[in-house]
């Protein structure tokens, strides 16, 4: 792909590059959190194209430098120019994609902090158990990427399942590689529960959300109805003698959340404002993605196990992940937290539909 590296657009950007690096070491930002956060995050982004564009500068310079050699060169040297030229001209072309990619319109939630949720769907108790154990998977990729976990709320099932749960990570480029997880996630395999051993299909959804702080949602405490309840563990019983769980309505929108697992009901009731400003950036920017193509669909779906965008295969020791074909048979490993193979497919395939103008 054909970029100019020494167009003015990429003058202009080294000069915004060395502005917000003054501003940083001044210490100008240091008493605005936000304000110094975005700043660290546009100075990656601009090191990163600027690297690209010196590297692009050395393979223009390298050809050109050639293509002069080959003009005067004898036919023994004209062999090894061609193929120092034919070199340089590769490292062009893979490097415009590259820059071609940076320079691509940004993702919005690109640099945000995540809100995962899980549910069981379709299967009963097998998919609870299921749920549970894409929770573990989770847990396990986090703490592979040094990220902070914290469990927002959980409801647990009679046989150890998760029937929902809600968390938050925080960490490097958690929106980038968790966005992909969103959806229904099937698995196929014999339950605990089936006596003649057979195959049984289910399913969970997990919703992924980019965490929204109070600036970018403002929630009116009008618009919500806040009740207190006594929490339950499986089966519903009491496992709090006061009344600490908090279930609260968002009137307009008729979004739900109930948080239980703290003691106290001012957390409780924190937490699930946190879920609620995050399920509402979410319904936001999907209803303006909407009216922008017409043909956007949400995560989740109805849960169903046709509209799978994954299968877990026990038996086969099999995962494939049918948006982009890829089957792997290492489940036992991906179930460990070993999800980088799948990730990194997902986001080159992304990367190519940007460059093709295909992305949706």
């Amino acid at each position: 792909m054909s970029v100019d590296p020494y167009s003015e657009r990429f003058e202009a950007l080294a000069a915004e590059q060395a502005e917000i690096e003054a501003r940083l070491a001044g210490g100008d930002l240091a008493r605005d959190r936000e304000a110094f956060k975005k700043a660290t995050r546009r100075y990656k982004e601009l090191t990163e194209i600027m690297s690209r564009v010196d590297d692009l500068r050395g393979a223009v310079e390298d050809r050109e430098a050639a293509d002069e050699l080959l003009a005067e060169a004898t036919p023994t040297e004209a062999e090894g120019l061609r193929a120092e030229a034919d070199e340089a001209e590769r490292r062009m072309a893979a490097l415009g994609e590259e820059l071609a990619l940076l320079l691509a319109p940004r993702d919005p939630n690109d640099g945000k902090d995540v809100i995962v949720e899980i549910r069981g769907a379709e299967g009963g108790e097998e998919a609870n158990l299921f749920a549970r154990e894409l929770l573990e998977m989770y847990l396990a990729y986090a703490e592979r990427q040094d990220w902070q976990v914290d469990v927002l709320g959980s409801q647990t099932s009679d046989l150890g399942g998760i029937t929902h749960v809600a968390f938050s990570v925080a960490g490097d480029d958690v929106w980038q590689r968790l966005r992909f997880e969103g959806g229904p996630h099937r698995v196929q395999r014999v339950p605990e529960t089936e006596s003649q051993g057979r195959i049984h299909t289910s399913s969970a959804t997990v919703s992924v959300l980019p965490e929204a702080d109070e600036v970018e949602v403002q929630i009116d405490e009008a618009d919500l109805q806040v009740s207190v309840f006594r929490s339950s563990g499986p089966g519903g019983q009491s496992v709090n003698t006061t009344d600490s769980a908090v279930r609260v309505t968002h009137r307009p929108t008729g979004l739900v959340v109930s948080m239980q697992d703290e003691k106290s009901q001012l957390q409780n009731r924190n937490k699930a404002l946190q879920v609620l400003r995050a399920r509402l950036l979410r319904m936001e920017q999907e209803r303006a993605a909407a009216d922008a193509s017409n043909q956007r669909r949400s995560q989740i779906g109805r849960g169903g196990r046709s509209e799978k965008i994954r299968t877990y295969n026990y038996k086969e020791n099999r995962i494939t992940d049918h948006r982009i074909g890829l089957t792997l048979y290492k489940l036992d490993r991906v179930l460990a937290g070993d999800l980088d193979e799948i990730i990194g497919a997902l986001a080159r395939h992304d990367r190519e539909q940007v460059l093709a103008g295909t992305a949706p």
